[in-house]
């Protein structure tokens, strides 16, 4: 499941030319969601948290759950700013949410646990570790952060051009409840649009429609 989550994350990210593409309205996924009227806000009532969506953004969560594993691995939530397929001169932020099974993991009993498997798959793909994980309280849940860069861009002829200078920013936090590691993975250009995506999760009791 990270690794479906990464792959997808860098598909459509920052090329030479741009391509325009449509974005329509992101539509939260149904499954293991409490029904909303606002179209812009996906909640989740077995682990008791909300997201709010990004205006605009493009849902891509049907297409990721295609390849879940019955009770091991589910995709709950995969929106970007823009399609995945669409190539374009920025980072293309992302939040994707998924769940997996706990047992999955032989001994893992902790969020911590789960770093390693975390920090191989995102060395694999050219992640680098930024700073050292640390424990962080989102509203009174007790979450394991993670953060990761990765350089992107590169010379395409003999002139030097602004993607030289791109670096996507990866955040995982990470949640152990319910025998499940639900991990929260946003993507952004800047420290300050993770902080303004990450702004958007809240956890408490998902009112009933």
């Amino acid at each position: 499941m990270a690794a479906l989550v990464l792959c997808l994350t860098l598909t459509g990210q920052a090329q030479p030319k741009t391509v325009p593409a449509a974005t329509p309205t992101a539509k939260p996924a149904a499954h293991n969601a409490a029904h909303n009227e606002d179209p812009q806000l996906y909640q989740n009532r077995t682990f008791a948290f909300r997201f709010q969506i990004p205006y605009g953004w493009v849902d891509r969560t049907r297409e990721m759950q295609e390849g879940n594993e019955a009770g091991k691995a589910e995709v709950l939530l995969a929106v970007f700013e823009r399609p995945p397929e669409a190539t374009g001169d920025t980072i293309n932020s992302a939040v994707v949410i998924a769940s997996e099974s706990a047992a999955s993991y032989p001994g893992l009993k902790k969020a911590e646990d789960y770093l390693g498997p975390l920090t191989e798959l995102a060395n694999s793909k050219g992640f680098k570790a930024e700073g050292e994980p640390y424990a962080l309280e989102v509203e009174s849940r007790q979450l394991l952060r993670a953060d990761f860069t990765k350089p992107l861009g590169g010379k395409t002829s003999s002139v030097e051009t602004s993607n030289d200078k791109l670096t996507m920013r990866q955040c995982t936090l990470v949640l152990l409840a319910k025998r499940q590691v639900v991990s929260f993975t946003f993507i952004a250009a800047s420290e300050d649009e993770l902080d303004d995506l990450m702004d958007g999760l809240h956890f408490g009791p998902v009112k009933s429609p």
